[in-house]
């Protein structure tokens, strides 16, 4: 054989040679691959608030839980009972009897599911309770709570507004929420001056804008308003302009309407409590207590607030607002 031919033969005998080991790397590269994946536990966690669909408050909520299944890989369900604690009693209730691996659950009111989140934890199902509650997640048990605490945050709201030299607060109560009546507790803790309760429908916005503006109307000595969402506190805008009202306004949490009228001077601060955190941190004690028996908080809450927007930062959040995250 001639020199030409050898290199021929050689070359050819050395790529079918590679194709095969190339064949068997490739083989045993997925094979490991699918066993990997077969051995990685699939794990379903359940978030149950009493938060309604459309709500911006909660849909950010929400987002951070499904974004925590994302990164960690598991299954994130959200419900949501729209203020119905027998109805938040229920979908725990049901998620406990789908042996699901942790249930998430808000705490606005926690008499109306703790039996249920008893139950559920008596079936092995650790739980994490979110937005308030602290006290009572701690006595039943529950793996930990993520939040703010309500109370110090209305008193940092009723420090601020009597800065601003509010006397005669107004603080709206959107539903039947024992963190929203601790929330005008702590503004009447701090402020100095009287704190009167008006009760909305947060579930209807147009009612809740002409019940705010018919009360400014009336009594022209509110010179402060502190709403507890974002969207009582856009509605709150609004009604004290058709009010004549120039009462100072505050609320509590984001979306970009609230930003916008903070840049344009229309609401003075923002508590943010950052509620995307609510929804992911969760998710991921839940998976950490699940794989390596891992508890977050030393029998305290996780705190996510409060914190506060105003006009010299509002600005550096508001695009992380419109994207849903803040």
């Amino acid at each position: 054989m001639k020199p030409r031919r050898r290199l021929t033969a050689f070359l050819a005998l050395a790529t079918v040679g590679t194709l095969v080991l190339s064949g068997c790397t490739k083989d045993n590269s997925t094979t490991d691959t699918a066993t990997a994946t077969a051995a990685k536990p699939s794990r379903t966690y359940v978030v149950i608030t009493h938060g309604a669909p459309g709500d911006s408050f909660w849909d950010v909520v929400k987002k951070g839980s499904e974004q925590a299944g994302t990164d960690l890989e598991v299954k994130v369900q959200y419900e949501a009972s729209g203020g119905d604690a027998a109805k938040q009693a229920d979908l725990i209730k049901a998620a406990t009897d789908q042996k699901v691996n942790g249930i998430v659950v808000s705490m606005a009111s926690p008499s109306g599911i703790e039996s249920a989140v008893k139950a559920a934890m008596a079936a092995g199902i650790p739980v994490v309770t979110i937005n308030g509650g602290s006290t009572q997640s701690k006595a039943w048990g529950a793996l930990g709570n993520v939040g703010q605490e309500e109370r110090i945050a209305g008193q940092g709201a009723g420090e601020k507004l009597k800065a601003a030299g509010v006397k005669s607060l107004l603080c709206i109560i959107h539903e039947n929420n024992d963190s929203l009546r601790a929330r005008c507790d702590g503004a009447k803790d701090t402020l100095g001056g009287t704190v009167t309760i008006l009760n909305v429908d947060g579930t209807n916005p147009a009612k809740a804008q002409s019940d705010i503006q018919a009360k400014l109307t009336q009594d022209k000595s509110i010179d402060g308003v502190l709403a507890l969402n974002p969207d009582i506190g856009v509605a709150t805008v609004d009604a004290a302009s058709a009010a004549g009202s120039s009462a100072k306004i505050a609320t509590f949490d984001l979306n970009p309407k609230v930003l916008e009228s903070i840049n344009g001077g229309k609401i003075l601060f923002a508590i943010d409590q950052q509620q995307y955190l609510q929804g992911y941190l969760p998710i991921v004690m839940l998976q950490l207590f699940n794989n390596n028996l891992n508890v977050v908080g030393g029998g305290q809450p996780v705190l996510t607030g409060p914190g506060f927007v105003t006009k010299d930062n509002a600005s550096k959040v508001a695009d992380l607002s419109k994207a849903g995250t803040r």
